[in-house]
Formats: structure tokens, C-alpha cells, sequence
């Protein structure tokens, strides 16, 4: 097997050189059968790469360039020090992006977003701070995406442009996802993005980066080996060790094997599942139990997942081909990930399988599924609207099933129960995961987890991508597997794992870089802050109460009665009383301050006001509305 090494420096002699040795090397297409000659010539080689070339070109229009220019790095020798720095997903399940600094070149791991929670009403989507980073966005020599889910890929067209629009480094079908998602933002063809094989070679400035598939529930998920001046570092998120997965391919063992024979300076692993025993449960137990459930069901079927998850949408395209059902798909960004998939050839299906809404009176509901999306209770999504009654074309009824296959990310239960519950009051059969094994994780458990450990045998080691009671459990394995506790480091977003050349490691912090979130609201970015959400939280407990007193600018008494609105707080034509008793205290307020005979200062009047009206209401009702205070000058 010829490996594929991608060069990057000023020449372009060496580019040329790159180019030439890019075409030699072995490139497989998904489905495709490789020739038992393979590797034996040039040309067999360059057919390959060529049909991946134009299967790639035809179905996502990429930007492909194998051999990009770069500035090669400037050493700087104060910089003698690897510095990894997440600024995110090591204190919650999301947001995932990883920083590593090694003289003068830095490369991005991850560009993830997170799922707001009930405490940030309002808020789409969590991001993660990227100041530092913008600060120093000459230095970036790439950006490496592990894999194709929100929490990886999503914050994409909200961080590259700040960053200069670096170049983007991942594998087929990740790229495809990136390239639509850059496209619905108006910004694709801003980046060039390099499509992978598992066999190439990176060299970004001081960086040697490696590739190793990984299992998890959508493929083409990679690890990394990331070597540096000061060892090497085994980069392992969302994965699970898979003997039978859906595409079947397992985890290449045999590279992280070889990798870690090289010796291993830094593990960096999943945390997300640290807490759950066991092995997680293969794609294929899952598949059979969907191939069940779909067989014990007479009426209509409605199948819940994440979007991208490839290959849970796989399995319920085989069941309902087996059980000669039509699958309606449902849900923008489904529809788009199934298109992208089909056209790389992840995702198989049969002929005329799917249908629209509207064909479905032709077929009795025994022959129907309604793929859809809505698997973590997201308000806007297809099984949320369905179970408002609210969606276009789905109407649910009596005899209907609605299957939810996904682990609710932390803070989401809230909103997944009032959709069960929703789909239960208009008499669908709902089955969940607490029913039935209908789902299974994406995520390694603790054996396998201790596995990956055991492979790679590595000096250091920093549990990722969980919140940070998951992080500590992994911490805590790792020193079940005899990893020193001074070697393991749990780190916060913004903090620094320091490695020199010295073989010694430590957790810094530095105060230029940011930890904060950046809160993504409609089409607004980080123009939502900590004290926008406080305010949102304030009026969605106690409400608001606004107090408008028309004033006369000359000698600042009232020309009238106050008027009053309440919000959220208490019903005006039930509470009579206390509103008289707050309009007497706003005037008391008001007059005392008109006897002080000095110029109106209605900045000052409005903070009295607020301050002294709210503790007014706290003492009738033990409730702290948010007051606003509004003076009107005649």
C-alpha cells in the first residue's frame, strides 16, 4: 500500500512532487471492489483517484485541491512547548474544538456547536469563544474535522470566516456535509476543502497528522496521530469499538496498534459514555431489533433519529424494504444528508423506495414509515411538529407508532418527555429507549474505553469531549489502568496542557484566551451575552412589569395617572388592588423627589423607581419581576 503524504511549503516543486505522488496513491470508492493488483502500478492508482475525483466533483461540486500552499512555519524558539488548548467540549457533550500550538504553526481539530439547555432561553445554538484564535489566525495551517455531526462540523460558518478561511482537511462524506452547510450560508468556495483517504499523510508546519478509522454511528469517523516534535498525540472522539457495524468496517486496530508502538506521549479520548459499564451494543444487534419492531407492527410507523445519523437511516431503509414499506422523508437537513449520502455512496437504498406525503393515500398504513428528525424534542423539528399536530402533511392518529432512536443529550430530557407525551396524547404507541433497546450509542463504554487505553499505552493522558463529572469517571479509569494521577489531566475549556520537549507535562492557564460561550441567536452572534440570558431568565420565572409615568419636563410632576403593564407576572383585571397600591406608591415616589427643587434627572428617577417599586412587590407577592421604569416628557 503506498502511502499518501500531502506537502505544504512555498515550493512549488515540492507541491509538483506531492501532486505526482498523489496520484499514485490508493484511493477506495465506497462500494467499490479494489482490484487484487492494487498498489502494482501507476495507473491502476491514478483510475482510482480519478473516479473518486469525479464521483466526488458530480455529487457535492467540492473544492478539491490535494496539495494546498502553505507558508511553511517560522520556529520559534520560545515556543519550544506543545500547547493544547480546548475551547471546547470538555465541559459539556458538544461543542468540540481543539487547539494545538507548536512554535509558530497551529492547527484546529473540530469546529462543533452545542444544544442550548432550559436556562438559555431564546438561544439556538452554543458555539465556542474563538477571540484567541482570531488573534492569531495567520499561524493556522488547517483545520481537521474528525467526522460529520453538528457537534463537530456546526459552528463552521459562524467561526472559519473570523479565522481567515483556513484550509479544511476530512473525509468524503464529512465534506460533503460541511460543503452544504457552508452553501446554506453563503459561503462556500470561501475554504478549500481537501478530501482524505485514511492513508494520507499531513505535514502542516511542525505537525505530522495520520488517520485511523474509528466506529460510530455515521462514517467516515477518523482518529488522529498527531505527531509532534515532543511525541505523539492519539486524537480519539465519538468512537466506539465495532466488530459488527452498520457499513462494515471496524475500528483499524491495527493502525492504532502500530501508531502506539511508535509510543504514545498524549491520549486523548471520548468521555461521553465513562460512566456506563460494559461494552456498548453493536449496529448489528441494533438492526435486528429494528428488523423486529418493524415486523410486530401493523399501522403506520413513524422513525426518529439525528440527521446525520447514516447509519441508524440505513438500517430503518432495510427494514422497511424487507417489510415492503415506503419511506416518506421529513425534516430540511434530513433530506439534504440523505441526498449528499447517496450520491458518495454511503447510504444504499432500494429503487423507488421513497415517496412523497402525499402519495401515502395510495398505500394502507401498514406499508408507510415517516422518517423525521426531532430526536432530542428540538421545537422546530419534524416529530415536534408532529406531535403539536402542527405539521404540513404528517397528521398523526390512533393505530400509529412513533419510534425514537437516540440517547437524549444532557439537558434536552425536559423537551424530549413533552414530546413523548404530546405523541401519546393524540394515541400513537411511542417506543423510546427506556422501552426498548431501540437506539445505541455512538459512544464507547468502559471496557472499550480501556481498551483503547491499553493499545496505545500513553505517558499522558486527557479525557474529552463530556461534562466534567463524565471527564473525572475517565480520569478515574485511566487510573484503573495504571496511568500515573499526575499524568491524567481533566482540564476547563481555555485551559492549557503544556507538553515539553523534556517529556514533561502541565496544565496552565492564559489569561488571553477566552472560555466563554457565544450564544447563536436567529442572526445574531454573540451579540446575546451572559446578561441578555440573566434578563431572559428574570421575566421567563417572575415576568415584567412595566411602570410609564408621563412627566412634565419643567417641574418633573405627574401630568397623570401611572400606567401599568404586566407580563408573565400577575393578571391586571384580577389584581385590582395591587395595582392602585403600586400606581399611590409611584406617585409618593415621584412628588418626593419634585420637593428636592433641583433639575429632573430621569435616569436617576427610573432607578429609584425600580429599585423601590420592586421591593414594594416582593413584599405583596414574593415575586422579583423585572421592572422598567419608562418616563414620558410633555
Amino acid at each position: 500500500m503506498i502511502r499518501k503524504t500531502l506537502y505544504h511549503s512555498q515550493s512549488g516543486k515540492q507541491n509538483q512532487n506531492a501532486s505526482q505522488h498523489n496520484k499514485q496513491s490508493d484511493m477506495r470508492i465506497p462500494g467499490h471492489r479494489p482490484d487484487k493488483n492494487r498498489g502494482q502500478t501507476a495507473t491502476t492508482g491514478a483510475k482510482s483517484q480519478d473516479r473518486l475525483d469525479a464521483l466526488i466533483n458530480k455529487a457535492t461540486a467540492l473544492d478539491v485541491h490535494k496539495a494546498q500552499t502553505l507558508n511553511t512555519s517560522r520556529y520559534t524558539a520560545s515556543r519550544q512547548n506543545l500547547r493544547i488548548i480546548p475551547m471546547g467540549g470538555v465541559e459539556e457533550v458538544g461543542e468540540n474544538l481543539t487547539v494545538f500550538e507548536y512554535g509558530d504553526d497551529i492547527i484546529v481539530v473540530d469546529m462543533g456547536l452545542a444544544f442550548p439547555d432550559e436556562t438559555m432561553p431564546g438561544i439556538d445554538y452554543i458555539i465556542p469563544d474563538t477571540k484567541w484564535l482570531e488573534e492569531n489566525k495567520r499561524r493556522i495551517r488547517g483545520v481537521i474535522i474528525t467526522h460529520g455531526h453538528l457537534d463537530h462540523i456546526g459552528a463552521i460558518p459562524y467561526i472559519l470566516p473570523k479565522l481567515g478561511d483556513p484550509p479544511i482537511y476530512t473525509m468524503p462524506l464529512t465534506a460533503g456535509f460541511i460543503k452544504k452547510r457552508l452553501e446554506e450560508f453563503g459561503l462556500l468556495g470561501r475554504s478549500r476543502i481537501n478530501v482524505l483517504s485514511k492513508d494520507d499523510v499531513l505535514a502542516l508546519g511542525n505537525f505530522k497528522v495520520r488517520f485511523f478509522g474509528l466506529n460510530h454511528n455515521i462514517p467516515d469517523s477518523i482518529g488522529l496521530s498527531i505527531v509532534t516534535p515532543v511525541g505523539q498525540v492519539i486524537y480519539a472522539t465519538d468512537w466506539k469499538f465495532d466488530h459488527t457495524p452498520a457499513d462494515g468496517k471496524p475500528s483499524e486496530f491495527q493502525k492504532i496498534a502500530k501508531f502506539a508502538s511508535e509510543g504514545v506521549t498524549l491520549l486523548m479520548s471520548d468521555s461521553t459514555n465513562a460512566e456506563k459499564p460494559g461494552y456498548c451494543m453493536s449496529e448489528r444487534d441494533l438492526g435486528l431489533t429494528i428488523d423486529r419492531t418493524f415486523s410486530d407492527i401493523k399501522g403506520r410507523i413513524i422513525f426518529a433519529t439525528f440527521s446525520t445519523n447514516i447509519s441508524r437511516v440505513q438500517q430503518v431503509f432495510n427494514a422497511a424494504a424487507k417489510y415492503n414499506r415506503k419511506v416518506i422523508v421529513t425534516g430540511r437537513s434530513l433530506v439534504n444528508n440523505i441526498e449528499i449520502a447517496l450520491s458518495l455512496g454511503y447510504l444504499k437504498i432500494q429503487p423507488k423506495i421513497i415517496i412523497k406525503s402525499e402519495q401515502a393515500k395510495k398505500y394502507p398504513d401498514n406499508q408507510i414509515v415517516v422518517l423525521t428528525t426531532g430526536s432530542q424534542g428540538e421545537d422546530a423539528a419534524g416529530l415536534a411538529r408532529i406531535a403539536r399536530g402542527d405539521h404540513k402533511t404528517i397528521k398523526l392518529k390512533t393505530g400509529d407508532t412513533a419510534i425514537v432512536s437516540a440517547s437524549p443529550i444532557p439537558g434536552n430530557e425536559r423537551a424530549i418527555a413533552a414530546v413523548l407525551s404530546n405523541l401519546t396524547r393524540l394515541g400513537a404507541h411511542v417506543i423510546y429507549n427506556k422501552i426498548l433497546d431501540i437506539h445505541t450509542s455512538g459512544h464507547a463504554h468502559q471496557e472499550e474505553l480501556k481498551l483503547m487505553i491499553a493499545l496505545t499505552r500513553p505517558k499522558f493522558f486527557m479525557p474529552i469531549h463530556g461534562e466534567h463529572h463524565m471527564i473525572v469517571r475517565h480520569a478515574e479509569l485511566g487510573e484503573s489502568m495504571s496511568i500515573p494521577k499526575e499524568n491524567i489531566f481533566s482540564l476547563d475549556n481555555g485551559q492549557i496542557l503544556e507538553i515539553s520537549s523534556a517529556g514533561t507535562a502541565k496544565a496552565t492557564e492564559d489569561s488571553k484566551i477566552a472560555s466563554g460561550y457565544v450564544f447563536i441567536d436567529g442572526l445574531g452572534i454573540g451579540d446575546v451575552g451572559e446578561v441578555v440570558i440573566r434578563d431572559r431568565q428574570v421575566m421567563a420565572q417572575d415576568g415584567m412589569f412595566v411602570v410609564i409615568m408621563t412627566l412634565d419636563r419643567r417641574n418633573g410632576k405627574l401630568v397623570n395617572q401611572p400606567d401599568i403593564i404586566s407580563r408573565g407576572f400577575i393578571y391586571m383585571k384580577g389584581n385590582d388592588d395591587l395595582i392602585r397600591e403600586v400606581k399611590h406608591e409611584v406617585r409618593k415616589l415621584v412628588e418626593s423627589k419634585g420637593k428636592e427643587k433641583l433639575e429632573p434627572n430621569w435616569a436617576y428617577l427610573r432607578n429609584v423607581v425600580r429599585d423601590e417599586i420592586g421591593e414594594y412587590l416582593y413584599q405583596k407577592t414574593e415575586r422579583r419581576p423585572m421592572i422598567l421604569p419608562v418616563v414620558i416628557e410633555v
